[in-house]
């Protein structure tokens, strides 16, 4: 049985197993009701994020397109995070893998810079207007402590830690890596001018709480801390944080936290001297808990919602920080983009609308949690971008497929047409968000509404989400806006359900080929792109208020704009 086949067969069992509809009886109409003239904080950009740990992807052929389609989908300037823009090797892209051969030493121990590979990388991005946040990571093999085994060939069903070889080891002379830092922003400056770098945001290494940093958490303060003085040495305007940890949950990484925390703030600086060391922002990630029930798919928003949630409490409790921008450097539903759902059955959610529907929810509550902790939330990065030379929708956490965008990629699209302020909303079929956060969405679905204002128009996002992936009845929707100016307007309604803006469904309806002909190709193409409800329509606003109704299935996401 060929790779396609073992994933379909997969999926197979993943439906057929399931109960085909819960008995819920008539399901009542849900009420939203939107004040757009109530504002309740701004709608920063802070989902036009984006990661993967494969950097040499940026520049190959579906890389470069699918960078493109992020650059286009966002008015304000799309962010971008990549692990291994240090890891020595051949600039050859694998799973959890990726070089550029930044920095070597002669026979004489002396350092050899060597910015070509990494350049091209950010070429990519800047060309589209793009915006890196450089992980400063991982540990050139001369500089490593430990630098044997360093290539690792890790692929999907393999033991994950057999990817923790010599790249996330300590630096055998820390004065060199922080000079290698500096040579390297030296170098952004003089390549990029000091204007545009100064737009960037640096991190130092990526999760050391596990075992990408194979050394101890004082070490790592004493990595960031020679790291941030070559970089402020280049470009003192240049803007750094850390540390990335993984989600906040258990108390050993809620501890990290803290710790470095304090350590910036009041601790004595390794590679100075002094007191404190700078902090420009503070980074931590969130994943979810998605796992098989009875032949299905459960997730776990509760999980990353109590990790994003955690990760903000910690930042609040330091008073000096209220107002520093937190990075969430990287939310997901789950840890591993290069984990396929043909070996791993929970992530069978990845090619389908649970996925986008999940998207919604996640996103817009955690802009209710910065505002319930009053953080000062800047990005939120999605780790989800392409494989290259992969079986078509193969099960992995990604945007595109082969050049096919997923339906995970049209929520993102929804996004990057709202703005301005987002204002109040009330839903009859809203879950409050502690219950959320605490327990997820077990019982009845979560639909709700995501709204905003800008100056000519107003746009809202609903879902219909449930944790778990099963059938079920789709839910009307009575939504009514007011706060409008009288006058005519028109409505335009972008939806994302099982038959728009969901190329995943029409290649499977094509009986799933490996090799789509050049106009199944098309189609597919097509069909993986934003896509209306139905035509536009004029209506007329009186008395500042709008009611339309429409049916939302389960796990759809509409996007419904006015404008006037």
């Amino acid at each position: 049985m060929n790779r396609a086949m073992q994933f379909a067969a997969v999926m197979a069992v993943a439906i057929v197993s399931a109960p085909i509809v819960r008995p819920q009886g008539d399901v009542p109409p849900v009420s939203i009701r939107v004040d757009a003239a109530s504002s309740v904080g701004d709608m920063t950009p802070m989902w036009a994020w984006f990661g993967y740990d494969e950097p040499n992807y940026t520049t190959m052929k579906h890389g470069r397109k699918l960078l493109s389609e992020l650059a286009a989908l966002s008015p304000a300037p799309v962010y971008v995070r990549t692990h291994n823009l240090l890891t020595t090797g051949d600039g050859k892209a694998a799973f959890k893998w990726g070089s550029t051969n930044a920095y070597t030493e002669d026979a004489s121990g002396r350092p050899v810079y060597d910015w070509k590979i990494v350049d091209g990388i950010f070429d990519t991005w800047l060309e589209r207007k793009m915006k890196p946040l450089v992980e400063i990571g991982f540990m050139p093999q001369a500089l490593s402590m430990r630098p044997d085994p360093y290539r690792h060939f890790w692929k999907p069903g393999d033991n994950y830690n057999d990817i923790y070889t010599g790249w996330s080891y300590p630096p055998k002379d820390y004065g060199k890596w922080g000079e290698l830092v500096y040579q390297w922003v030296r170098h952004c400056v003089q390549k990029y001018g000091r204007g545009e770098v100064e737009t960037w945001y640096w991190e130092v290494w990526n999760e050391p709480d596990i075992g990408y940093w194979h050394g101890t958490p004082e070490e790592y303060m004493k990595l960031y801390d020679y790291a941030a003085d070559g970089l402020k040495r280049a470009l003192p305007t240049a803007r750094i944080g850390g540390p990335h940890v993984t989600g906040p949950l258990g108390a050993r990484t809620q501890k990290m936290l803290r710790d470095f925390l304090e350590h910036c703030l009041r601790g004595a600086n390794y590679a100075t001297g002094g007191k404190g060391a700078p902090l420009d922002y503070v980074g931590f990630h969130a994943k979810g808990s998605p796992r098989v029930m009875e032949g299905y798919v459960r997730m776990g928003v509760g999980n990353q919602l109590q990790a994003i949630s955690n990760g903000f409490g910690i930042v609040a409790s330091f008073p000096e920080l209220r107002n520093t921008p937190i990075v969430i450097g990287e939310s997901d539903p789950e840890g591993c983009a290069a984990c396929s759902a043909r070996l791993t059955p929970s992530n069978a959610y990845r090619n389908g609308t649970v996925y986008s529907s999940y998207t919604a929810e996640q996103i817009a509550r955690t802009y209710q949690l910065a505002d319930l902790h009053r953080v000062n939330l800047l990005g939120s990065v999605t780790w989800a971008f392409e494989f290259e030379d992969q079986p078509y929708f193969d099960g992995f956490r990604s945007l595109a497929s082969n050049g096919i965008d997923k339906p995970v990629l049209n929520v993102f699209r929804m996004l990057g047409k709202m703005g301005g302020k987002r204002v109040a909303v009330e839903s009859s079929g809203s879950l409050p968000l502690e219950t959320i956060r605490s327990r997820g969405v077990r019982d009845t679905p979560d639909i709700s509404a995501l709204a905003s204002r800008q100056e000519r128009g107003v746009a809202v996002l609903v879902w219909n989400y449930h944790d778990d992936d099963l059938p079920a009845p789709a839910a009307g929707v009575d939504l009514t806006l007011e706060g409008l100016p009288d006058g005519r307007a028109t409505v335009t309604h972008y939806r994302v359900d099982r038959d728009h803006s969901n190329a995943y469904e029409v290649w499977k309806g094509m009986g799933s080929p490996q090799q789509p002909s050049p106009q199944q190709y098309a189609e597919l193409e097509k069909s993986g792109q934003l896509q209306m409800l139905r035509a536009p329509e004029n209506i007329t606003i009186a008395g500042g208020r709008a009611t339309l109704k429409f049916t939302l299935p389960r796990q759809g996401v509409s996007l419904i704009q006015l404008t006037w």
